[in-house]
C-alpha cells in the first residue's frame, strides 16, 4: 500500500492512521456513490458528459453493485470505489477483469484509498479465477498513470487522439498486468 503523510494526533502521535477498509459495495451505498461520482467528474477522468438531473441510479443492469468494490476510511465513511468486471461475454475472455472505473474522493487523495482499491480489485479478481487485469487511462490523467504504474500494470497500447474533449483531442491509454 501506497505510504502518506498525515498530521499526527495528540493522542498517537507517532501510529499511523489506519489504512482504508475495502468491501464489496451493496444497494444501499448507491446515493453515495452516485453523488461521489458527480462530484470528481472531470474531462481529465471521464469521457461522458457532465452528468445532469434527473440523475441516472448509479447502479444498473450492465453496472450491477457484485462489479464493484467501495473504500471507507475510519470517520469519513465512504471515500472511493472501483468497478471491475469481465471485458465481454465471451468464453476466451473469460480469465481477463477489466476495470471501468476507479474514484476517489478529492478530500481522500493520496491517502492509499486508489491504491487499496486497486489490491482489492486484482485479489477479488484472482479469487475469480482471472489470471489478468486491464484498463484504459486518458493520456492527460498523469496521476492516475502513475498510480497504475505503481501498482504494477504498464503501458500495453496507446491510441492516440482517440477522444475530443473539450476542444482538445486526448490519447487513449491501453494499460495491463498479470495477476499471478
Amino acid at each position: 500500500m501506497a505510504s502518506a503523510v498525515f498530521p499526527s494526533s495528540p493522542s498517537s502521535p507517532s501510529s499511523p492512521p489506519p489504512p482504508p477498509t475495502i468491501r464489496p459495495a451493496g444497494p444501499g451505498d448507491e446515493q453515495l456513490l452516485g453523488a461521489l461520482d458527480r462530484r470528481a467528474w472531470s474531462t481529465r477522468y471521464s469521457v461522458q458528459p457532465r452528468p445532469q438531473p434527473p440523475y441516472e441510479p448509479f447502479f444498473g443492469p450492465e453496472r450491477p453493485p457484485a462489479h464493484h468494490l467501495v473504500a471507507e476510511l475510519e470517520g469519513e465513511g465512504l471515500v472511493g470505489y472501483v468497478r471491475c468486471e469481465p471485458p465481454s461475454g465471451l468464453a476466451a475472455h473469460a480469465h481477463v477483469r477489466q476495470i471501468n472505473g476507479l474514484v476517489v474522493d478529492e478530500r481522500a487523495r493520496g491517502r492509499g484509498v486508489g491504491r487499496a482499491l486497486l489490491e482489492g480489485a486484482c485479489a477479488l479478481a484472482r479469487r475469480q479465477g482471472a489470471v489478468r487485469m486491464t484498463l484504459r487511462v486518458l493520456g492527460h490523467n498523469v496521476p492516475a498513470r502513475a498510480l497504475y504504474k505503481a501498482a504494477g500494470f504498464r503501458e500495453e497500447g496507446l491510441l492516440p487522439g482517440e477522444f475530443l474533449l473539450e476542444g482538445e483531442y486526448v490519447d487513449d491509454v491501453v494499460m495491463g498486468r498479470t495477476l499471478r
